[in-house]
């Protein structure tokens, strides 16, 4: 059954409409006025209420001369925006995925994370960041770039109204060194102190609770105040969003499942404690 709201692609076509806009410092009405395009047709277009036609995507790049990389991208998102689960494959090309992660991040009411390798993206301090993106091979330039993003994204959990973020994590990411001793001393002991506060739930799963189905990988549910819930799954050279409710409710199922499997809040911050040492 397909949802009846925003789609993954929807909103990261949104989202890029927005930001190519502000980035040359055109106000809606502006481009409004230069396009003749009804204002009510391109704000909703930019807050992915409606679909925009892809000739009118393509109008509105062509007038704010964006270049072609960016055009080919977002005219992508145009063509599939209406396809209720999106796949984006090309890892060249990071801000189409990366624009819908953070589109979502800043919309969602709360966050869902499981993470069985490695401590997720929103709690990790910059130094577990760029050891990670160093270890991916990643050039030094786009390295720097990626760790300016993610810290950015991470605002969303102490902005005025935060984000509710539950984290469930593997011991053995815990237990895993991403750096050396001192990064990861550095890290759990910033677990610690992101556990404690209100909006966020850090559980960990012990690592010997035998096979899980969560062992096959990480995922991130997204829950919105009105809109249907997106699953993100994320692997090296791909990421797939799925916003089909049948897909939403085995990744539900799977949430109680790793939930029955966490040590509970004080007992994981115990287990953090005793790594740090």
């Amino acid at each position: 059954m397909k949802p009846t709201s925003s789609s993954p692609g929807l909103r990261a076509l949104s989202a890029s409409l927005r930001e190519v806009r502000e980035a040359r410092k055109f106000g809606l009405r502006e481009l409004v006025r230069a396009l003749e395009i009804d204002p009510r047709l391109l704000s909703q277009w930019e807050l992915g209420l409606r679909v925009p036609p892809v000739e009118e995507v393509a109008r509105i790049l062509g007038y704010l001369r964006v270049d072609r990389a960016t055009t080919e991208r977002i005219l992508f998102l145009a063509t599939h925006a209406k396809e209720p689960n999106w796949l984006d494959s090309n890892p060249a090309d990071l801000p189409a995925a990366l624009t819908a992660v953070m589109q979502c991040e800043r919309t969602a009411s709360q966050i869902t994370n499981w993470s069985p390798l490695v401590i997720p993206g929103l709690l990790q301090t910059p130094d577990y960041a760029r050891a990670l993106l160093t270890a991916s091979e990643i050039k030094p330039a786009e390295a720097d770039a990626r760790l300016v993003v993610r810290l950015e994204r991470q605002r969303i959990l102490s902005r005025r109204n935060p984000v509710r973020l539950q984290a469930i994590i593997s011991e053995l990411a815990i237990r895993e060194v991403v750096g050396n001793e001192d990064i990861m001393s550095d890290q759990i002991d910033h677990l610690l102190t992101s556990a404690v506060t209100s909006n966020i739930s850090v559980r960990v799963v012990p690592a010997d609770v035998g096979y899980h189905h969560g062992k096959l990988g990480m995922f991130t549910l997204y829950d919105f105040p009105t809109d249907p819930s997106i699953v993100l799954l994320e692997h090296v050279y791909a990421s797939a969003f799925l916003n089909e409710l049948e897909a939403i409710s085995g990744y539900r199922k799977l949430v109680k499942l790793l939930q029955g499997k966490a040590l509970a809040e004080d007992a994981s911050q115990a287990l953090l404690r005793e790594a740090a040492r």
